[in-house]
């Protein structure tokens, strides 16, 4: 409950306010669940104030002195904050839309979780190491403001426009983007050369590139050492699976598998063709599929990597494979029967590895080839 007193104080004005403020050395003013819509507070000095679930619609906050200010879950629609400072403010879950800033508003260090900023004009504002996960800035004008080290959790961009925004360090992860957001020229330099990408989520990354030398180590490391196992995890081929995989971590490799025995729906077609690029070549073990594997069709075709087929000794692959490895014999090699996991582990530097790494190699060279010409002044 509002202390009744400081809240007639204020609603006489910024000047009368302060001057009281200052006098009686008021540190935190309690003004919680307070009627202030379509009050004149500029210029006034509200640091530390308590303001939860407030009513500030349309109020005049012009240059006032916000800082440390609780505003949980206030209502802040349509208010003038032009040239606040906001700074290290609670605002979780406040209702903002609309809100009017008009450029320059200093917000760094506040908590935005869940707050509302649909149309907010937020433009040239001050959001550093400020916390928007979760919030709702779909509309909103973030052009040029500064988002260094900001959190963006899930955040709603939706219809947004964050062009020529500095999100150095900015942490985005799961954030909502639509065709309508603008996304131009975002700054991800600190200083130095200035380095500007247009997409958030692709910024994040192109920054840790150029500024982590394990990032790039990493780059490096999975074209050269991560091969992709594919086959079933019913228990009995599982065992086979994890066998493949041991002893490829001990030839010095980083093994991936992925499990094609479950239903083959998009997401996992997606993302085993994501794991094929990653890879350096690729073991299927397709022995006794109990239904065509799509996955391998989702591979083969799009991309020239040494494709490593094996089976166990007595069964048959499935009939789709042979016309798979008809059209994709330069990538996919011979079938590799076994007839026992430590039979094939004692060969497999030998008869899977090296043939793979050749392959691989023989498949560099073709891709660096420059394409052949012909005139036809050749021909007469």
């Amino acid at each position: 409950m509002a202390d009744q007193e400081q809240l007639d104080t204020l609603l006489q004005g910024a000047a009368v306010w302060n001057a009281w403020r200052l006098a009686a050395g008021v540190v935190h003013p309690d003004f919680r669940g307070a009627e202030l819509s379509g009050k004149n507070l500029s210029g006034a000095d509200l640091s530390g104030a308590n303001l939860s679930e407030a009513n500030l619609y349309n109020t005049n906050l012009q240059q006032a002195t916000l800082r440390d200010v609780n505003l949980f879950r206030a209502h802040l629609d349509d208010a003038s904050l032009r040239g606040a400072d906001l700074s290290g403010a609670n605002l979780r879950e406040a209702h903002l839309s609309w809100w009017d800033l008009g450029g320059c508003c200093d917000l760094s260090s506040a908590d935005l979780t869940e707050a509302d900023l649909t149309g907010a004009d937020l433009r040239k504002s001050n959001l550093g190491f400020a916390n928007l996960s979760k919030a709702n800035c779909s509309g909103a004008r973030l052009d040029e403001a500064n988002l260094r080290a900001a959190i963006l959790l899930e955040t709603n961009f939706e219809g947004a426009n964050l062009s020529r925004a500095r999100i150095y360090g900015a942490s985005a992860w799961n954030i909502k983007i639509n065709a309508e957001t603008k996304q131009n020229d975002l700054i991800i330099s600190e200083d130095g050369p200035m380095v500007v990408v247009d997409d958030l989520e692709v910024a994040q990354f192109i920054h840790l590139l150029l500024n982590n030398e394990k990032i790039r180590h990493i780059m490096n490391t999975i074209g050269e050492k991560v091969v992709l196992i594919l086959g079933r995890f019913t228990t009995t081929r599982k065992a086979v699976l994890d066998a493949i995989r041991n002893r490829l971590r001990e030839l010095g490799f980083i093994p991936m598998m992925f499990d094609f025995e479950r239903p083959s729906q998009r997401d996992f077609t997606e993302t085993i063709r994501i794991l094929a690029g990653l890879s350096r070549f690729i073991i299927a073990d397709i022995t006794n599929p109990k239904s065509s594997p799509l996955e391998l069709q989702a591979t083969m075709p799009d991309y020239m990597i040494p494709f490593v087929p094996i089976i166990q000794e007595g069964e048959e692959p499935f009939a789709m494979f042979c016309n798979l490895k008809q059209k994709y014999g330069e990538w996919v090699l011979d079938l590799l029967e076994y007839d026992s996991v430590s039979n094939l582990l004692t060969v497999l530097d030998k008869a899977v590895v090296r043939p793979a790494l050749e392959k691989a190699d023989r498949l560099a060279l073709k891709k660096a080839e420059s394409i052949r010409k012909r005139h036809v002044s050749d021909y007469r």
